[in-house]
């Protein structure tokens, strides 16, 4: 991943040197690459602590009064769980036993995304660059979180092979809405295009699962599950300039 980050970053800066003269005129195609570090709230933080969250984004920018419509999707992970499903399979000591009797080495981890769509707008704090300022925006979409339970590559521990998990994992998902406030800035020479800014999610939830193995019930009631954080993002224009059939790229 680290590879590809750098990677990415040196293609579009050597892209934007190359056209120099170039203004972050008309309309425009952004692609946003971006990293945050989430908390959860309400029903959320029972079941998991603080996660990562990985995002790509396509937004469209009008040409001259800075509206954004875009798509996203966000990868959730994290290794703080505590809600520990396999509990009922543990040994005084704490340990699984796996099927040929030595100690299987089973890890608990937090798995999600969010997808949607977005509407937004950037507010301009300098006439000489009205595509910088404070960014605001509004998203709707799934959000889905699970417990991963990662089987120990050496060992075999049937009562969480094959489709057990899924009695064990606690997957939920429903409709979510997304609120974000930050500060975005697209340069006049298109070499440094980013945004920063903290982000609040409000999932809508529900399990998705018919049974609970461990606790041998069915979850029923709504959740109401809450991310907040903070979020950067690498931006990538392209522009279609204004009054020019001319892509700047």
């Amino acid at each position: 991943m680290r590879t590809f980050l750098v990677g990415l970053i040196l293609v579009s800066n050597s892209m934007l040197f190359g056209q120099s003269g170039v203004q972050n005129i008309g309309e425009g195609l952004l692609i946003n690459l971006s990293y945050a570090f989430q908390v959860p709230g309400e029903d959320l933080s029972s079941r998991f602590g603080s996660n990562f969250n990985l995002g790509l984004n396509t937004e469209y920018i009008t040409n001259k009064s800075n509206f954004i419509f875009g798509l996203e999707g966000q990868f959730i992970f994290g290794n703080n769980v505590k809600t520990d499903v396999l509990a009922n399979l543990r040994t005084p000591q704490g340990d699984i036993i796996a099927d040929d009797k030595t100690v299987a080495n089973i890890l608990l981890r937090q798995r999600g995304f969010y997808v949607g769509g977005l509407i937004g707008k950037i507010f301009s704090l300098s006439p000489s660059n009205p595509r910088s300022g404070i960014r605001l925006s509004l998203g709707a979409g799934l959000l889905q979180h699970k417990i991963r339970i990662q089987d120990d590559p050496t060992r075999d521990v049937s009562p969480v092979a094959g489709d057990y998990k899924k009695g064990y994992d606690r997957l939920s998902n429903g409709f979510a809405l997304t609120q974000f406030i930050g500060y975005q800035l697209l340069s006049t020479n298109r070499r440094m295009n980013f945004y920063i800014g903290f982000e609040l999610t409000e999932g809508f939830t529900q399990s998705r699962r018919d049974f609970n193995i461990d606790t041998r019930d069915v979850e029923t009631e709504r959740r109401f599950d809450v991310l907040y954080g903070f979020r950067a993002a690498w931006v990538v224009p392209f522009y279609f300039g204004s009054g020019s059939e001319e892509i700047f790229y």
